[in-house]
């Protein structure tokens, strides 16, 4: 054994023992860890056999430490393993470390990879076990919605079915005092002038009320002719003029007038623009109702005028309600006649009026073409309008 350098004798097993180095310190200052862990070349002083490694991940079990005894030492000595291949034991395992003088359990490894297994089964089943509470739940959530719907889809159609009643109900209030006005006004005008065909309030009364009605969706204003033969002047005024105050008295609005006598010395496009001006300022203002009385009187030119407000489809105003009224050449009408041949009668007889051969040819001229469609926008309802006795000698205002 080579001494020590201040000449001392070497140190016995036990006080190697106690005097060993931690494999931290040993892996700081390899040479001396070298020094203490092997021995002096002798009989004996060998490791019996081949040093086996634990820890790597190749090995399941770790072999038995092999013991040496030291020449002229009483006691065992267990060799330090290389400290580097302590440390790469160390990484490699990831087992914590072992405090010197204790011996590792060598089943921990074990115990703890099975333990994890079962954790890891533990928490796939918990999983699994999750995924059908899941599935569950939404099976019963799928069949709550299905009832759910099943419930409120008939008390849905119930409801629905029973809106439009619910709707004229909130609507009834204005639209039967509007209704019932009409019906007032039409009543004490019936009583008045008694010598009228049935027909003509019947026509006359379902006509206008069903355009009073708010539930209909108005698509083309109301337009109504009348006509007389000239012992029915007067009553043909009057009449026209009260049917309207009627219509427009029911709605709280008034009506505009236009009187064609008073238009027919005029120029035809003058005329047009007055009429137009008339007809839109008073429509805007909020006014319901025209009587033109005299249509046939009018410039034919200035009649095409009406286009823009009697149009089926395209009126400048829907919800209103135009009267016109023409007096033929006849002194009378025979109460035998159709409705149809009313019409015809009122048909020729404008026809003959606005497109006579006196009348010059020009861009605002009528002729047979623009005649036709004035006609189909006015003769929606023609009604002869007979005498009647009692009248105001001075006329109607």
């Amino acid at each position: 054994m080579v001494g020590g350098s201040d000449g001392q004798a070497p140190p016995d097993a036990t006080e190697l023992k106690r005097r060993r180095k931690s494999p931290r310190l040993a892996a700081a200052r390899p040479e001396e860890a070298e020094v203490e862990a092997v021995a002096e070349p002798g009989p004996g002083g060998a490791l019996e056999g081949d040093e086996h490694h634990f820890g790597i991940p190749d090995s399941l079990t770790r072999p038995p430490i092999k013991a040496c005894r030291l020449p002229g030492t009483p006691s065992i000595y267990f060799p330090q393993e290389n400290p580097t291949k302590e440390k790469a034991k160390a990484y490699d395992s990831n087992e914590p470390e072992i405090p010197a003088g204790h011996q590792p359990n060598l089943y921990t490894p074990l115990k703890e990879r099975k333990a994890d297994f079962l954790e890891k089964k533990q928490e796939h089943c918990s999983t699994i076990s999750e995924s059908d509470g899941e599935s569950g739940s939404g099976f019963h959530k799928s069949w709550t919605l299905l009832l759910v719907l099943l419930i409120c889809v008939p008390l849905l159609y119930v409801l629905w079915s029973g809106m439009p009643s619910l709707l004229d109900t909130t609507l009834s209030s204005r639209d039967t005092q509007i209704l019932q006005a009409f019906r007032a006004q039409m009543n004490k005008l019936k009583n008045t002038y008694q010598s009228q065909d049935p027909s003509l309030w019947k026509r006359t009364h379902v006509f206008l009320e069903k355009h009073l009605n708010a539930s209909h969706l108005h698509l083309e204003p109301a337009i109504l002719l009348f006509t007389a033969g000239q012992e029915a002047e007067k009553a043909l005024r009057c009449l026209s003029n009260e049917i309207a105050n009627a219509f427009a008295f029911s709605q709280n609005a008034t009506t505009i007038k236009i009187n064609g006598a008073d238009k027919a010395i005029l120029d035809s496009d003058i005329v047009k623009l007055e009429v137009d001006k008339e007809l839109s300022s008073g429509f805007s203002e909020g006014k319901k109702v025209a009587v033109v009385h005299r249509f046939e009187l009018l410039p034919a030119g200035s009649t095409l005028i009406f286009y823009k407000y009697c149009d089926h489809e395209n009126a400048a105003f829907k919800d209103v309600a135009l009267l016109l009224t023409v007096l033929l050449d006849e002194q009378s009408l025979r109460k035998s006649l159709t409705l149809q041949e009313v019409e015809e009668k009122v048909r020729d007889f404008l026809w003959a009026k606005f497109t006579s051969s006196d009348v010059p040819r020009s861009y605002n001229s009528m002729d047979t073409d623009k005649l036709s469609g004035l006609w189909s926008r006015i003769s929606h309802l023609v009604l002869p309008v007979w005498p009647e006795k009692g009248l105001p000698v001075e006329g109607c205002a």
